[in-house]
């Protein structure tokens, strides 16, 4: 069997969605680039292993952090939207810091709801990933998705969850490079 094209996909996707945040103007859409590739990547691996629920687990993984996303910017928007309606920026002159309470509010709900999402998403995304490592023998994929579990539990400190997500980013791109271009079991 070949993941040939499972590692091509795979390590492109890892660098693309790695880079992404770094590029002006079309970073979001080189980012998302990526994500597929990842999740055609890991398809192709499902496929040569005929092992669905690793591809169902890194589907679920890919809606709940992209979900995590959608949460978050709704609640920015809306708090913005709340801080404009009801005249935030005069009221904040004339009552201090009980007048922002209401924006401070729906941003913390909103970032709370965010990071569960994006634990449920990392954990399902780690499952997927300890899948492929124990199908593959490539365990770099194991340490990687650890790594983002532990890194999305982590985000509430967010300078060591963000380095410990960016270092799993990284060991994606080992990962999906060190995959063997041919299976030698003859089983899947």
């Amino acid at each position: 069997m070949s993941l040939k094209e499972a590692r091509t996909y795979g390590s492109i996707g890892a660098i693309l969605s790695l880079l992404g945040g770094n590029i002006p103007r079309v970073g979001l859409l080189v980012t998302i680039t990526g994500m597929i590739m990842i999740l055609f990547a890991v398809k192709e691996i499902s496929n040569e292993f005929k092992r669905e629920d690793i591809f169902r687990s890194y589907l679920v993984a890919l809606i709940l952090r992209l979900g995590a996303f959608v949460v978050l910017i709704i609640a920015v928007l809306f708090g913005i939207g709340v801080a404009v309606f009801k005249g935030m920026p005069f009221r904040a002159m004339v009552e201090g810091f009980w007048a922002l309470r209401h924006v401070i509010a729906t941003f913390l709900v909103g970032a709370l709801l965010a990071w569960i999402l994006l634990l449920l998403g990392s954990y399902y995304l780690k499952k997927s990933y300890e899948e492929i490592a124990a199908e593959s023998g490539v365990d770099v994929f194991k340490t990687t998705g650890s790594l983002y579990f532990l890194g999305a539990i982590l985000m509430i400190v967010f300078g060591l969850g963000a380095l410990l997500i960016f270092a799993g980013k990284i060991l994606e791109i080992v990962a999906y490079l060190s995959l063997p271009e041919r299976v030698e079991n003859g089983e899947g």
